[in-house]
């Protein structure tokens, strides 16, 4: 099984921001001073985020333990959910009568454009697959069921998706991961190794990006 169409439980879609939802005042909270004026607000701070993560280690363990898995990283946007993910598992398979061994393999996708997911998709590596795949952000979902074509190929006995953020848009495929973090409206958020055009990966939170920021770091 590979991800799930949209008919599932609240559960299962993660925490809901609802639309209207305005983030909080970016003085609450520290960030690096380069990114002052490029920022609206913060949309879900590092604390949160980490708290939803070791919900999603416990569930995965819940589903998955005494399996032998191979851990898909999709870079680079991803790469901090699943190293985080990862380390949530670790410290309870210390702590449980379970265990999942899991090896780390990764690939990388390409699909935006400054703020726009686009057609052009380009995938790098992953040739040795198998079952979690950990993914930072849904919105279409057609970049994630071009990368499940890409990984069945393999004839893996299983895939499951993690994917931290699904994105409420308009021209969505009904694609939800296995287990989701939060469900956001159709905003661009960056940090937490989300970029807009491979900046502000080196923020904690997760935040709006402005419009002086867009234009500033566009290419």
């Amino acid at each position: 099984m590979a991800g799930r169409e949209r008919n599932q439980t609240d559960m299962d879609k993660g925490i809901v921001i609802p639309d209207d939802w305005p983030g909080y005042p970016l003085d609450l909270f520290t960030s690096p001073e380069h990114y002052c004026e490029d920022l609206e607000c913060v949309y879900i701070p590092h604390g949160v985020i980490m708290d939803r993560t070791e919900r999603l280690a416990r569930n995965i363990m819940d589903d998955l333990g005494d399996h032998d898995i191979v851990v898909l990283c999709v870079l680079k946007g991803g790469y901090q959910f699943c190293a985080d993910l990862v380390d949530c598992i670790k410290v309870l398979c210390r702590h449980s009568n379970k265990t999942l061994p899991m090896r780390v393999d990764f690939i990388r996708l390409k699909s935006y454009l400054n703020d726009q997911s686009t057609e052009d998709l380009h995938i790098e590596g992953a040739e040795n697959l198998s079952v979690l795949s950990g993914k930072a952000i849904v919105d279409t979902g057609k970049t994630m069921k071009t990368l499940l074509d890409h990984v069945e190929a393999f004839s893996p006995k299983m895939i499951k998706v993690a994917g931290l953020l699904v994105k409420r848009v308009p021209s969505g495929t009904g694609y939800l991961p296995d287990y989701v973090g939060f469900e956001i409206p159709n905003r661009f958020v960056v940090g937490y190794a989300l970029d807009y055009n491979e900046y502000f990966r080196d923020l904690n939170h997760i935040c709006v990006i402005s419009d002086r920021g867009k234009q500033k770091y566009k290419i």
